[in-house]
């Protein structure tokens, strides 16, 4: 199956129109033609046990035998389902069928109030953050701002906390995030990249053994400013190039490359980078949602970006940053909260209040443009 996919993904074909099931092409590139991915949701996914409910569904993570995990906010379930409320973490096989679950308040670290984002980096470990604000009173939650970052064994034992629970001294601190959103581990260099996030407006980086803080930056490299607002400042317009800060910093990715791409979601533009830090391009879509989260495909190349877009998920080319097509499989819950692949090409959309849902990758098709 990967064999193929691949040669799938290489693979170039010459046809008009778009085939039945998915995608529509949006792009404005000069090719005419394009092989793209096609998805279809997967009816049933996952099977999640009678004895459990599931509250907002913020994320997901993929680990090497493509084991599905899923972070949860058990505290947004109703009053009469709390008591069967999931704990935070659940794990279901590519099938999805439930496996385990763990997480919450434990000895030696301080669990996030509101769960946000997961990652399983390369040697398997389970990376965690939240983004409460305290001033936002928000039902069951402590008055405290999550500037912290866990890390688990896939099994739920504690490894490390990078920061303190409500310690962020703003965008210049490096041992403190301020409602982190997300984070992705290079193996190249072995560096947690943060996008940091909601309080911050900033891509940092840390060593991912030891938490020792590496580098930062803000916008198009720009020195990251203070300007921590919990209620979200939703914008009406929207320029190229843009504001010269982040806003939300909801997602980030690392290509095997060492290309770094973050999502930067009420600004509605996602930023290229350099290893480093060094600003390169950006993509900017004004007229939808653009710009929610990200995952990259799983060919050998990561030709595509896939990024949560409104009421679907832009194909995006990676390495030009120009829109390829759009995934609009019927019966999709839309473009997401955040969204992650496996070896194999699914998409795994974490929905927040409208749930979850798995899109099978159903090979390739030709889009005309």
């Amino acid at each position: 199956m990967r064999q193929i996919m691949r040669q799938d993904f290489i693979h170039a074909v010459l046809a008009a129109g778009v085939a039945g099931l998915l995608l529509s092409a949006t792009d404005v590139s000069a090719q005419t033609q394009r092989s793209l991915p096609r998805f279809e949701v997967e009816a049933g996914w996952p099977k999640v046990p009678p004895q459990f409910r599931v509250g907002d569904v913020s994320s997901f993570a993929v680990n090497a035998q493509d084991q599905v995990f899923l972070l949860h906010r058990p505290r947004t379930l109703k009053p009469d389902q709390a008591a069967m409320a999931a704990p935070p973490v659940m794990v279901f096989d590519a099938a999805g069928n439930y496996l385990k679950s763990w997480g919450g308040p434990g000895a030696g670290y301080e669990w996030v109030e509101r769960e946000h984002g997961i990652h399983i980096d390369y040697k398997g470990f389970v990376w965690i953050g939240g983004n409460n604000c305290p001033t936002n009173n928000l039902p069951g939650l402590k008055p405290v701002a999550d500037d912290q970052l866990l890390k688990f064994t896939q099994d739920g034992k504690f490894v490390l906390q990078i920061g303190k629970s409500n310690q962020s001294k703003g965008n210049a601190d490096t041992a403190n995030v301020h409602r982190a959103a997300d984070g992705w581990v290079h193996p190249a260099t072995n560096e947690l990249f943060v996008a940091d996030g909601y309080g911050n407006h900033r891509a940092i980086v840390f060593d991912a053994d030891t938490g020792a803080f590496k580098r930062m930056w803000g916008a198009f490299s720009n020195k990251p400013v203070d300007k921590d607002d919990c209620e979200i400042q939703r914008y009406t317009t929207f320029s190229d190039p843009g504001p010269d800060q982040f806003s939300i910093v909801h997602a980030i990715r690392v290509a095997n490359d060492g290309m770094v791409y973050v999502a930067d979601r009420e600004f509605r533009r996602v930023q290229m980078f350099s290893n480093d830090g060094k600003f390169i391009k950006q993509l900017v879509k004004p007229d939808t949602l653009f710009a929610r989260n990200l995952a990259l495909s799983s060919d050998p190349e990561q030709q595509f970006l896939y990024v949560g877009d409104g009421k679907t998920i832009a194909v995006v080319d990676r390495k030009t940053l120009t829109l390829a097509g759009a995934i609009e499989a019927p019966g999709m819950v839309g473009g997401g909260h955040h969204i992650a692949t496996d070896s194999k090409g699914n998409l795994y959309v974490a929905a927040t209040g409208s749930g979850m849902q798995k899109l099978a990758f159903k090979g390739m098709t030709t889009a005309s443009r």
